[in-house]
């Protein structure tokens, strides 16, 4: 059962801690003597109401983890095209397991969507995308991660309630602070999520009266519709719809941050490949991830729930078509994209946008959002048309 029925003392707990920690989560101590910095979390869990004996469990035998320092300090990024990650992430083998998870949990999903209104196929695609279904979660010791995150100075506003978090859960039995493994920032389970996050929408699925989203699916997928609910999923309403375009549209209109009403995009001649336009009130945003040439897609106000989960277009996007698919649309079209630039070219293009006064944030090669509305802008001034999909022919004209 949702969290809120089955502990509503301890729910009444967690919002208290989660708010008094928010509250001081800009002033948390940080650095120095990891003893001291582990008495100070001890003592603010115990101020709001955690039991001594629930803190003293949960930090026992904490240690600081340089590897994990070490992969904060150099965090990938998404340097693949859209073509080449989403043909990798949303594999045929990957939508075979996804198919028939759907089909074995299809309780669970049905409850899902009664509860909370988020579809079997939005839930299994983050299932898939975060952790091949339950197969690799991460195998760093959870509570030794937030103590290292919370402890080092770089950003203890937003791990420190994290640790908070997770004594509570180990207050309720629901995380082994020894043993419990998940990704280096913290994150645990199947559908990989922060403590704060399963304390506010944990899900009892399978009615054992724990919330283990690392070994229960049906914990893992209630608790994962929970929270997509709480980011602002629309019951009944679309995520992305592929599209084709005509080769005589206004480009300049394309691109995240500019809904119009999708009516609009039909008017203009934007075909939906399912023929549906049943949507056309809503606002829509149509993005072209490689330019014009190559696969397009609307997006609705249920893709913000995506931008939520993970700040990367690439990621966010392949998460929401592979979701499409699950829910049984075909294989986008892949179009035939212009030649994009390598990292190197990459850089140079960044070095004279931002020479010209675009705000392009770092100059790293990587095709941002900074980047792609800096590179639509210049084609425009440039009479070229405005995809934002940076080309050498670009290169070249600047």
């Amino acid at each position: 059962m949702p969290f809120a029925l089955a502990r509503p003392a301890c729910l009444a707990l967690g919002l208290a801690a989660l708010l008094a920690t928010s509250a001081n989560a800009e002033s948390a101590a940080c650095g120095g003597d990891l003893a001291s910095f582990l008495q100070g979390v001890k003592t603010e869990a115990v101020t709001i109401g955690i039991p001594a004996a629930a803190a003293d469990k949960a930090l026992a035998g904490a240690v600081i983890d340089q590897k994990v320092l070490s992969r904060d300090r150099a965090q990938g990024v998404f340097r693949q095209t859209f073509l080449e990650f989403s043909q990798r992430t949303v594999s045929q083998g990957r939508l075979d397991i996804g198919r028939q998870k759907m089909k074995q949990y299809a309780d669970v999903f049905a409850r899902a969507e009664k509860e909370f209104g988020v579809p079997a196929g939005v839930i299994a695609a983050f299932w898939a995308m975060e952790t091949d279904f339950g197969a690799v979660q991460g195998d760093f010791n959870t509570r030794n991660a937030l103590v290292t995150l919370a402890h080092d100075c770089r950003r203890p506003e937003l791990f420190r309630p994290q640790l908070i978090a997770l004594i509570q859960m180990v207050q309720h039995g629901d995380l082994d602070p020894a043993t419990n493994t998940g990704a280096w920032a913290g994150e645990i389970g199947q559908v990989q999520m922060l403590p704060k996050d399963i304390i506010a929408h944990g899900v009892d699925g399978d009615g054992d009266g724990h919330i283990n989203v690392k070994t229960s699916a049906p914990d893992a997928i209630l608790t994962a519709a929970s929270f997509i609910k709480s980011l602002g999923f629309r019951a009944g309403q679309p995520w992305i719809q592929e599209v084709e375009v005509p080769e005589n549209l206004p480009w300049e209109k394309s691109g995240l941050g500019n809904e119009i009403p999708a009516s609009e995009w039909f008017r203009l001649g934007v075909k939906p490949r399912d023929g549906n336009t049943t949507f056309g009130s809503l606002p829509a945003a149509l993005i072209l991830p490689q330019g014009r040439k190559g696969p397009a897609f609307l997006t609705y106000p249920n893709f913000s729930i995506y931008l939520e989960w993970n700040k990367s277009f690439i990621y966010t996007t392949s998460a929401a078509y592979f979701a499409t698919r699950l829910s049984g649309a075909p294989a986008y079209a892949k179009g035939n994209p212009e030649q994009g630039l390598s990292v190197e070219e990459m850089k140079v293009l960044q070095t004279k946008l931002d020479g010209v006064g675009h705000d392009v944030g770092d100059i790293d090669g990587i095709l941002g959002s900074g980047t792609r509305i800096a590179v639509q802008k210049a084609q425009q001034r440039l009479g070229m048309p405005a995809d934002g999909w940076p080309t050498p022919a670009l290169l070249n004209a600047l």
